[in-house]
């Protein structure tokens, strides 16, 4: 394919169709976000000693390259693994893909401890959970990037919790492989129907300001206050073809632009589509890559597709999630029994009660008459088989979640027992990441 060709509606969706790769080949990858917080609740801010900007420097200096804008760092890359940051200075590792579960679980195990090292002698630590626990949004620092200045404008005016999403929300994400568009297509359908499931499964978020907030994932519901053009479950999603993603992906409304010296501009709500128009100062492929990375739905497709349904999580069922869609996905015959699933699942309500009463009640809430922890239970059963049968050294990872799903509850029902046990702050910092 010619890389100076300009760029198309067409040519986008032949570059989809050359994102698959033969089944031997398939790779995971893991994205793992965690809040750094004070002991007395507040996260850390970039600026100060200690800060985010102080604790990039101190990485840096253990040989990681610094990416800047300005003075400031932003982006750490390492042999092909990156640490970025989110709006509220919220820490995320974006792993390299690896054939394994037990690789990508040294690679986050190996991250976190450096981190641990850095903030030796100081008060922070990780924790992971979805939302983070005590400070009020206002008072949270934005950390200094320029794609954030605009999409703080920008988000405001599409959702009324949109600077929550922003500052205070943390996730765990994970990426696999494709060989066809039909194999796109079963695997993003079936994780999108099975979304409200998975945020069941996850969910890890029910304190705001010290306090339950009545949510099992407060994360999961702050997210439908965002901007419901670019975030949730889109129709391109669950009936998926390349050609209907790229149609979607060139209706949302752009953010931001970049240009070559990296200075950012607002896209005033142009769409990609309209931008593909522009006899004079068209497109690159960095522009669409840059337009790729604002947008958010539950499942997202890029070259590889992206589950991003899940709370912020300890690193023993963080790599739960990674081996649930690992079994899902990359057995033939877990795939199709999932999908069977989800078409099942899907068949009771609309999207949003599903969402809601998942993001509200996690597994104790009910969908078709029956309880979300019992989908849960089929679905991890399906999982668990396909691993033992297709990828057994990996099966070990799946038994966290089995345990959590066996009590019938979310995380996040979990942690509120430990808060009656022990109080918030200490049951808060239990849950390190």
């Amino acid at each position: 394919m010619n890389a100076q060709a300009p760029l198309s509606r067409d040519r986008l969706i032949s570059l989809y169709q050359s994102y698959g790769r033969p089944k031997d080949d398939w790779l995971i990858g893991a994205e793992l976000e965690r809040h750094l917080l004070h002991a007395d609740g507040r996260p850390l801010a970039y600026f100060g000693e200690p800060g985010v900007k102080w604790l990039l420097d101190r990485i840096t200096d253990r040989g990681w390259t610094a990416h800047r804008e300005g003075e400031n760092p932003i982006h750490l890359e390492k042999n092909g693994t990156h640490i970025t940051l989110e709006p509220g200075g919220q820490f995320e590792l974006s792993g390299k893909p690896f054939d394994n579960i037990q690789e990508v679980a040294d690679e986050t195990a190996e991250f976190s401890a450096l981190v641990d090292l850095m903030l030796e002698g100081t008060d922070v630590r990780q924790v992971a959970l979805g939302y983070t626990p005590f400070a009020e949004i206002a008072d949270i620092p934005w950390v200094p990037k320029g794609r954030y200045v605009i999409m703080r404008k920008h988000l405001a005016e599409t959702g009324k919790l949109a600077h929550h999403m922003m500052k205070g929300t943390a996730a765990v994400q994970a990426s696999y492989d494709f060989s066809t568009e039909e194999d796109a297509a079963t695997k993003v359908g079936l994780s999108t129907r099975l979304g409200p499931l998975i945020t069941a499964m996850f969910a890890n978020s029910p304190l705001m300001c010290g306090e339950p907030n009545g949510w099992m994932s407060w994360r999961g519901r702050v997210w439908t206050k965002t901007d419901p053009r670019r975030t949730g479950f889109p129709a391109a999603a669950e009936n998926f073809t390349f050609e209907a993603w790229v149609d979607y992906l060139l209706q949302v409304p752009m953010m931001f632009r970049q240009d070559a010296l990296g200075n950012w501009t607002s896209a005033e709500g142009q769409t990609f589509g309209q931008w593909l128009d522009d006899p004079v100062n068209p497109p690159t492929m960095a522009d669409w890559d840059l337009h790729l990375t604002s947008v958010f739905p539950e499942v997202r497709i890029k070259r590889t597709i992206e589950v991003r349904g899940a709370d912020c999580v300890p690193l023993p069922l963080a790599m739960s999630f990674v081996a649930l869609f690992k079994g899902l996905f990359y057995c033939s015959k877990a795939t199709g029994q999932a999908a069977d699933l989800s078409y099942a699942f899907a068949n009771t309500g609309t999207k949003a009660e599903r969402f809601e009463e998942a993001c509200r009640v996690g597994l104790e809430g009910t969908v078709g008459n029956r309880s979300l922890a019992s989908w849960a239970e089929e679905l991890v059963i399906c999982a668990d088989e396909a691993l033992g049968r297709c990828a057994p050294a990996d099966r070990k990872w799946l038994k966290p979640l089995i345990a959590q799903v066996e009590l019938g509850e979310s995380p996040a029902r979990t942690l509120l027992k430990r808060v009656d046990e022990v109080g918030v702050h200490r049951a808060v910092f239990e849950s390190a990441a």
